[in-house]
């Protein structure tokens, strides 16, 4: 069975912001996760979206991340 595949947005139930995104883009990189691109046109953003497995995300999301403060 394939695992389901969601946007952050449909994840997190709310926009993730260009910062997040972009971390857990370089992550899903680092460890070889497949993802879909997808194009999308709504009243508050236009443009491609990337969309990962829902089983790579509950682990994102789970694991404690140490953040850069400086």
């Amino acid at each position: 069975m394939e695992d389901e595949v969601l946007s952050l947005y449909d994840y997190l139930g709310k926009a993730a912001g260009p910062e997040l995104g972009k971390q857990v883009n370089e992550l899903a990189k680092t460890k070889n996760i497949k993802y879909v691109i997808k194009e999308v046109s709504t009243p508050n953003y236009k443009g491609k979206i990337m969309m990962y497995p829902k089983s790579f995300l509950d682990e994102y999301f789970k694991t404690p991340r140490i953040v850069n403060l400086l």
